[in-house]
């Protein structure tokens, strides 16, 4: 054999073991039923893991969704109270001055010398009563009303000789108010006992 003939044979057996590069599917064997049992159990593992994974990102959604749904409803609430109840510190801080402007109408109505200045004072007073009712200021009523601890601050027990009067209230100290249905301060009150 001559060189020629010798290498032409080495690139013919060289090209027949090469494979392409893609099989044709022609020349593919037949997958087998096992192997489609096989493949068929795959995908329907992936399927499963994936219908789980929905479920739980569904669930967690909904979950946030529901929560911020609350933080919003809460915040709304939050921010409601805040205004209502807004000037709460103001008109707690001009409380005294209401309870002294009751003890100089008190005073004023027992002196007959101050007489005439008495109805300019109950005009002013009333006034700013209708200022701070319109607010929200409402006074707790206790003379005779049932002892209770949400409205009512006992400073003493007083004996009383009729069982229908105790646990109730005999005198009131100092007046008590709720602003907007909040007690802002207890009235101080003397409970027979």
């Amino acid at each position: 054999m001559s060189k020629n003939n010798k290498h032409n044979e080495e690139e013919e057996v060289i090209l027949t073991n090469e494979q392409p590069a893609e099989e044709s599917p022609a020349t593919e064997a037949p997958a087998t039923e096992e192997e489609v049992l096989d493949e068929q159990g795959e995908l329907e593992k992936k399927l499963a893991e994936a219908a789980e994974k929905i479920s739980i990102l569904e669930d967690k959604y909904l979950r946030q969704a529901a929560e911020f749904d609350n933080y919003r409803k809460r915040t709304l609430k939050e921010k409601a109270e805040i205004i209502k109840n807004g000037g709460e510190r103001v008109i707690e801080s001009i409380l005294p001055v209401l309870d002294d402007f009751e003890r100089a109408l008190t005073t004023m109505q027992k002196n007959e010398e101050a007489a005439i200045y008495l109805t300019a004072v109950e005009l002013i007073y009333s006034k700013f009563v209708k200022i701070l009712e319109q607010n929200g200021l409402k006074k707790i009523e206790a003379k005779d009303q049932a002892f209770d601890t949400d409205y009512h601050e006992a400073i003493a027990m007083v004996p009383t000789p009729d069982e229908s009067l105790k646990g109730k209230v005999l005198d009131c100290v100092q007046t008590g108010y709720t602003l907007n249905d909040k007690v802002i301060r207890h009235a101080k009150v003397a409970v027979g006992e």
